[in-house]
């Protein structure tokens, strides 16, 4: 708080710009040629007292208003170097403006004017919440001789890890003397401004975001502070005769002014025999003490209850709750249709045409009395002649002591077919608006039942400053909001949604995102239709979290669907994944699985690039395990070859890929979540959804006994069950490079179909057919075609032969003899495709099975 304090400065107390008048020390000093009757001010001296209750900061302002250097003040007892509380002056005496002390002695401070405990009762831990006051002392003057300092103090306890207890704010008081009397409103409080000193440039930053931190502050206002105290060197207090600060206490001139005015009233008593109401007023002053410090306890409790969480829902309710009912009896939480909805931050003033989302209402009414005539969720714009309006266009609280019958009637009016006014008539109002970033967000409406105190002034500010820290507690969340909607979003668009079937398999999948570092990241999976009924099946992991990791993940991911669909095997495709991760950027790292299932032959091929393991349930006796796969490189690193293992697989049999979000434990070895993957893995299922709910609970299960808490990192599950194709559902035939096969294999299709109960489609597969093996014949070279009929969820027909060149979809003219087959195909296929094979191409469609 007192960067940059410690540079050289001027040996004297007060401002560059301090005089000293002909009358001696204690003239009027002011920065900037401004007196203190209009706003001053005066440099701070700062100091911090540890636990032990030692000095541990000394700033150049402490130095120069006690007289002590700061090697010397720098671990010393801090009750031996301040102005701790001693004999209170005699309130009868004449002591002029600020009074006279008589002579104190340097290590016997004379309290002064002190509101509440002295200063050391918060050295010694006696108080845990903020104090003022005031006290006289004698320090060396630069000629040499003596001068008495009267001090004004601020003790603000520290909370935190360090060793930080209490920090001291100390000014002199006579920079604040006026020169002329002054009237009980001419100075209302004095209190310190915390503006912060640096020295680096950015001045103008700086000063734009202190009113987001003091909500009650503008930005003109911010500038000229820290301008100030980059020019001076020094923190600076500010005081007012016009804003009042609702957390600090009274004290100070005003204080002096009221005790002269109460000394006049009392002699005029006197002089009339009346009584004299002195003991009256020092009760009073003690009282208006204990109500400054209860509002102040009222503010500190009201801020540890709200902003709990981010959660916009959540922290609607802690804010109406936290009023009711210790300062309002009825609390309505209006706010603008943007916020609600988690969207970007609202623009504009509002107007008439705004709507305003009823979002909560507390009470200490009978339950049930509001619900029906102000329902929660409600949504309605105001008028321009409501204080409601008044209060969401100009940003300030409105105060109404008593709802009349007329305005009662005006609100009510905008109620349909809703009698309101029972509720509000005669109660006391206060509205306060939500702000953030000078934006009105929303607007609370207080009431109090008419048998309890009006709202009053002091009401209004306590509100506002309710209100301030509830709307930047209320921007926190709804930013949240509306960056995990935006991630969410994301995360969502570059996930795949997976059929739950494929040629011979079932899938299911889950995605589980983070609870560290916002809700995205970069785990994904994904299924792959490639030729001859087979499914590629594919778990990522891009390394990171936050939005760069989820671009990356997308990046990743239509790039494997790209190469999957080349049908390179599954070593060449994390090979060329790699090549492509190194072009994009040497940041890009990932983990990738790519597996290949083959149902017609019962294999599976993988591939594995620093991923974990996958998990591998046999259908005939329940055993699950660990594939041992050779681990490779991950994506990005470069250089490193790939390996696939071939492996048999039965029908029914289970293979399980997820990334290591869901294994990994913080302090565990990672064999432990691993054990816990194959052992939940293993139990059995009424359905695919149900295996994996049964896999991520009993996952969470084991986070929990290691004592783990909630889950940090996002999880990507894929489980698929591999049923495979019947022999009986697969038909192949050979065809020789001769035209006259063509007639052959249209009988043996329209054969094949009659025998599986098929013939519907006889007609249309003949057609489609003849074409394809009639292209295969004119464009094969050497090896005879071959033609293949899968009968699965659709039936499925490929013709293959030696020819590399892959068929184009061409406009066909009317005199034009080719490209007429290829658009049969296209019109009658449910699907088509080509794609290169080992020996040559594949062309292939498939067609819907009839219902049966």
């Amino acid at each position: 708080m007192d960067r940059g304090t410690e540079r050289d400065a001027p040996p004297r107390r007060g401002t560059a710009s301090e005089t000293t008048s002909e009358a001696g020390r204690g003239a009027p000093r002011s920065v900037g040629g401004e007196g203190p009757a209009d706003a001053g001010r005066v440099p701070l001296a700062v100091v911090v007292v540890d636990r032990e209750g030692l000095v541990s900061h000394w700033s150049a302002g402490a130095r120069r208003l006690f007289g002590v250097a700061k090697d010397e003040a720098i671990g010393q007892p801090a009750i031996d170097l301040l102005p701790v509380s001693g004999a209170l002056p005699d309130p009868d005496d004449d002591l002029g403006d600020f009074g006279d002390f008589g002579e104190h002695s340097y290590d016997g401070y004379g309290a002064y004017d002190g509101l509440g405990p002295g200063l050391d009762s918060s050295l010694d831990r006696g108080l845990g919440y903020p104090a003022a006051g005031r006290a006289r002392l004698t320090v060396p003057a630069p000629d040499g001789g003596h001068e008495r300092v009267d001090v004004l103090w601020w003790a603000y306890p520290l909370v935190g890890p360090g060793t930080e207890r209490l920090l001291v704010l100390a000014a002199d008081a006579t920079a604040l003397r006026p020169e002329e009397p002054a009237t009980p409103s001419a100075v209302e409080r004095v209190a310190p401004g915390f503006a912060l000193h640096t020295d680096f440039p950015g001045a103008e930053e700086l000063a734009r975001g202190l009113p987001e931190i003091l909500p009650s502050m503008s930005v003109g206002e911010s500038a000229r502070i820290v301008a100030q105290v980059l020019e001076l060197g020094y923190p600076v207090m500010e005081f007012s005769q016009n804003d009042r600060v609702p957390v600090t206490p009274d004290w100070g001139v005003a204080r002096r002014v009221e005790r002269r005015a109460r000394r006049e009233r009392a002699a005029r008593a006197a002089a009339e025999g009346l009584p004299i109401p002195g003991d009256e007023a020092e009760e009073g002053e003690d009282l208006e003490y204990v109500a400054v410090r209860e509002r102040l306890e009222f503010l500190n409790e009201v801020s540890g209850k709200i902003g709990t969480s981010l959660d916009l829902s959540r922290t609607i309710v802690e804010v109406s709750r936290a009023v009711v009912p210790r300062f309002t009896d009825v609390a309505g939480t209006y706010l603008r249709e943007q916020v609600v909805a988690g969207e970007g931050f609202p623009d504009g003033v509002p107007d008439t045409t705004t709507l305003w989302h009823r979002v909560a209402l507390e009470h200490t009414d009978e339950p049930g009395r509001w619900d029906d005539v102000v329902p929660v969720g409600e949504a309605m714009p105001f008028p321009a002649h409501t204080p409601f309006f008044q209060c969401m266009t100009t940003g300030e609280p409105v105060l109404v002591p008593r709802i009349s019958e007329q305005m009662g009637h005006a609100i009510a009016s905008q109620f349909e077919k809703r009698d309101i006014r029972p509720l509000i008539t005669g109660r006391s109002m206060l509205v306060v608006p939500l702000k953030a970033r000078d934006v009105v967000l929303g607007f609370m409406i207080l009431l109090r039942h008419p048998e309890r105190a009006l709202f009053n002034d002091m009401d209004r500010v306590t509100g506002a400053e309710l209100a301030a820290r509830a709307g930047l507690v209320l921007d926190n969340a709804r930013m949240y909001t509306h960056q995990e909607s935006v991630a969410e979003t994301l995360q969502d668009s570059m996930l795949p949604h997976i059929p739950p079937r494929r040629a011979g398999c079932d899938l299911a999948t889950r995605y589980l995102p983070g609870t560290l570092l916002g809700r995205v990241g970069g785990d994904w999976f994904d299924s792959v239709k490639l030729p001859g009924a087979r499914t590629a099946l594919v778990v990522g992991d891009v390394m990171g979290h936050g939005l760069n990791s989820a671009a990356m993940m997308g990046q990743l991911r239509t790039a494997v669907q790209t190469l999957a669909a080349l049908d390179l095997p599954p070593a060449q495709l994390l090979r060329a994944l790699d090549d492509l991760a190194q072009r994009l950027g040497d940041t890009y790292l990932a983990t990738c699985l790519y597996a290949v299932y083959d149902p017609i032959a019962g294999e599976l091929q993988l591939a594995n690039a620093g991923h974990i393991p996958p998990v591998l349930v046999r259908a005939a006796d329940g055993r699950s395990e660990l594939l041992d796969l050779p681990t490779g490189a991950p994506i990005g690193v470069g250089g490193v070859p790939f390996e696939a293992v071939r492996l048999r697989v039965e029908p029914g049999d289970r293979l399980v890929m997820c990334t290591d979000g869901l294994v990994e434990m913080r302090g565990e070895d990672i064999g432990v979540g691993l054990a816990a993957l194959c052992e939940s893995a293993a139990h059995p299922a009424a359905s695919m959804d149900d295996a994996c709910d049964t896999i991520v609970r009993a996952l969470a299960a084991a986070f929990s006994r290691a004592g783990q808490g909630d889950r940090k990192d996002d999880v990507a599950l894929l489980m698929a069950r591999l049923g495979g194709i019947e022999p009986g559902d697969v038909a192949e035939r050979r065809l020789a490079l001769d035209p006259a096969e063509v007639p052959r294999a249209r009988a043996a299709v329209r054969e094949q179909l009659h025998g599986w109960g098929l013939g519907s489609l006889a007609d249309t597969a003949e057609l489609m057919v003849s074409e394809l093996v009639t292209n295969a014949v004119r464009h094969s070279r050497r090896r005879p075609v071959a033609l293949r009929l899968v009968r699965g969820d659709t039936l499925l027909c490929e013709v293959e032969d030696d020819d590399h060149e892959l068929p184009n979809l061409l406009s066909a003219g009317p005199g034009d003899e080719a490209g007429r087959g290829l658009r049969v195909v296209s019109a009658l296929a449910r699907e088509w495709g080509a794609s290169r094979t080992a020996d040559g191409k594949s062309v292939w469609f498939e067609l819907t099975l009839p219902h049966r």
